[in-house]
């Protein structure tokens, strides 16, 4: 009998919302929060899993090679094996206790954490040497064919290449990346609404599919390829809704650009603006905000933060609230006690 372990971070991401599966750029933060996967070798080809987190169910059993999918977190676990068989990997049957302290739902990433974590206790355990490119690239495979959400490969970088004291920028259109130092006069108030979507999946594809038909109606492949040209003429071309999807991409990807120079300017005040119109876009023009995130960033401007948005892919989730270093948890009770909804205080970052 074999043992190993692997572990995950969740992530928040800064600036640069839903432009990962448009080849835009983004810049996540790795969170000191994740999931942890204790795996044990087993002698025939059953899977067991049981998790503390809070999900339904708790624990499940698959056969290997008879990865079928339920609706259930249990997918993401049939999508790693079933792909790891898929390009050759040999496995064994396996137990796996799986711990964590990110919440669920919330926006931070769980799902991406716990699909690294799995694949790094399992390369462990049968020695499969896995890189962090394989192992990205994995889990979000099993993300896209068995959990059926069609997301970018934001949250599998992040959490694999993610540093907690750093933002990480990442192209996604090479996924070239670039460490972009925080400023120590700045931190993150991380609040989680308490508000989950059962739609939340069906609305992030939907907007994936509006991006790739805008896509479509303008002869490019990706919406990446008129970040240089000009806005105004290229949204005329296209009807509503695809009109303001295509202008939060391209705008995302300049405040993103912005973002870079105002954190090396030390320049927290436009920082924060840059977050505000993020927010503003993802609402509006995206329109993936709900109205308990609109109300939570709302309060956390009232209450002083520098600037507040949604993070995540929407429908629920959190928010983050640039604060003055030092002043961050004080913030983050000022919004809560504000809000009134049931949220709860995350993290603050770094």
């Amino acid at each position: 009998m074999r043992r190993a372990t692997g572990y995950a971070p969740g992530r928040i991401n800064l600036i640069g919302e839903h432009t990962d599966y448009n080849d835009g750029l983004v810049m996540p933060i790795a969170l000191r929060l994740g999931v942890t996967v204790e795996a044990t070798s087993r002698d025939d080809g059953r899977v067991r899993l049981t998790t503390d987190a809070d999900v339904t169910p708790t624990d499940g059993s698959y056969d290997l090679g008879e990865e079928r999918t339920e609706g259930t977190w249990l997918d993401r676990a049939k999508g790693v094996t079933a792909i790891l068989a898929r390009e050759g990997f040999s496995i064994r049957g396996f137990e796996a206790a799986i711990r964590s302290d990110l919440p669920v739902g919330a926006g931070l990433g769980s799902s991406a954490a716990f699909s690294i974590a799995l694949l790094r206790s399992i390369s462990g355990l049968f020695d499969l040497a896995l890189d962090e490119a394989a192992t990205a690239r994995i889990a979000h495979a099993a993300e896209n064919e068995f959990a059926g959400a069609h997301a970018g490969m934001l949250d599998q970088l992040a959490s694999v290449y993610g540093r907690p004291m750093d933002a990480l920028l990442i192209d996604m259109r090479d996924h070239a990346t670039q460490v972009i130092p925080l400023p120590a006069t700045i931190e993150l108030a991380v609040v989680d609404s308490g508000t989950r979507h059962e739609h939340a999946t069906g609305g992030y594809n939907q907007r994936r599919t509006e991006c790739e038909e805008a896509c479509l109606r303008l002869g490019i492949a990706t919406l990446r390829d008129i970040d240089e040209s000009p806005l105004d003429e290229i949204v005329e071309r296209l009807p509503a809704p695809l009109d303001r999807r295509v202008r939060h991409v391209v705008t995302e990807n300049a405040r993103v650009r912005r973002a870079i120079a105002a954190l090396r300017a030390h320049d927290d005040a436009e920082v924060g603006q840059l977050l505000n119109a993020s927010h503003r876009s993802l609402r509006d023009d995206y329109e993936v905000s709900t109205p308990d995130l609109d109300r939570l960033v709302e309060v956390a401007i009232a209450a002083g933060a520098l600037g507040a948005r949604m993070v995540g892919g929407g429908f629920g989730g959190s928010i983050i609230a640039l604060a003055s270093r030092g002043r961050g948890r004080e913030l983050a009770a000022q919004i809560l006690e504000g809000y009134r909804g049931g949220g709860r205080f995350i993290a603050v970052v770094p």
